[in-house]
């Protein structure tokens, strides 16, 4: 069996996509301490501004309003159903220790959201991770913090100038990661952009294999539905290279 190759960060974070949403309903309260019950070591979700500029956590970033639905942009966080929280609940839910990876699917609110994990204190700021699918966009949030680590979420047939050149690219615009879909990922890729000093980060593992796969190649962070299979692998993998 080949040997494991090196990560940057060891043993990875296990970041529980949405929450625990294998287990819970994806992105509520319940969702994220549960995750942090069955041994997550990030948290994952999307975040929307309000109309009052407050960062909130859902997918869609619609919700029903009467009989029509409405974007959250247009709405005051009074206004949003009970079961979306705000991400300075999450912090008060879940603390500041754990890692944070969020989707930032309305750029706008990127500000708002690095200044509720500053309110927030502890490690809150240097466990943030913003991410989005244009890496322009992504290294225009390098000046709201250094502390704040900056993720090109892409996939490997988008970057048309080839990997490597992308990897040089993240490092000259101060985006810290990149974060492929499990199957994008290699042993030769995330080689590669560790050369760079980049974190490697693996999207939607859901079965063991799929983690481990991840775990054997060198990925940073791994994110998935089940935290019990994503961390039971990471443990096991971590364990196994310590000796314990």
């Amino acid at each position: 069996m080949p040997v494991r190759l090196p990560s940057l960060i060891d043993p990875p974070i296990g970041f529980a996509h949405r929450g625990a949403r294998a287990h819970a309903p994806e992105n509520t309260l319940e969702a994220f301490r549960l995750a942090v019950r069955l041994g997550a070591t990030g948290l994952e979700s999307d975040v929307w501004l309000t109309a009052d500029g407050e960062p909130v956590l859902d997918h869609d970033g619609v919700v029903r309003a009467g009989l029509r639905k409405r974007p959250i942009a247009e709405l005051d966080r009074a206004a949003l159903p009970d079961h979306i929280p705000a991400l300075a609940e999450l912090y008060d839910a879940c603390g500041t220790a754990l890692a944070v990876s969020l989707d930032v699917k309305d750029p706008a609110a990127a500000e708002a959201v690095v200044a509720t994990a500053r309110s927030a204190g502890g490690d809150a700021l240097g466990n943030l991770w913003l991410c989005h699918p244009e890496w322009e966009q992504v290294a225009r949030w390098r000046g709201l913090s250094d502390d704040v680590r900056l993720v090109d979420s892409t996939r490997l047939r988008r970057i048309r100038e080839g990997p490597e050149r992308r990897a040089a690219t993240l490092r000259d615009a101060g985006i810290d990661a990149v974060n492929l879909h499990w199957t994008d990922w290699t042993g030769g890729l995330t080689s590669l952009f560790h050369r760079f000093d980049r974190y490697a980060l693996g999207w939607d593992a859901q079965y063991d294999r799929q983690v481990l796969e991840l775990v054997w190649i060198g990925c940073d962070g791994v994110f998935s539905d089940h935290v019990d299979r994503m961390m039971a692998v990471i443990h096991r993998i971590a364990g196994a290279s310590s000796g314990g």
